[in-house]
């Protein structure tokens, strides 16, 4: 099995056309800033494969927190307002 390629944050800018043929490829590879991994891009399928097996094995609680910046600014306060009205 082959290491996983690591970019730098600026080169993945300057090579990101040859990092997502990477992920068409069935490639993954890593992005660091500072020497440290921030993010990882994956193929599709891998991804949707992991989303899809986080599920079974979380239920309801593996989809916490993806809604996160769906809802804007003051939002909650507009929830508790109507779950107030009928209490």
């Amino acid at each position: 099995m082959s290491e996983t390629p690591q970019y730098g944050l600026e080169q993945a800018r300057a090579q990101l056309p040859h990092i997502a043929s990477e992920a068409v490829a069935g490639c993954s590879s890593v992005i660091t800033r500072h020497g440290k991994p921030v993010a990882v891009v994956v193929p599709v399928d891998q991804w949707r494969d992991q989303q899809i097996r986080s599920l079974k094995q979380g239920g309801v609680l593996a989809l916490r927190g993806s809604g996160c910046g769906l809802w804007p600014q003051g939002a909650a306060a507009a929830v508790a307002k109507l779950r107030d009205e009928w209490t």
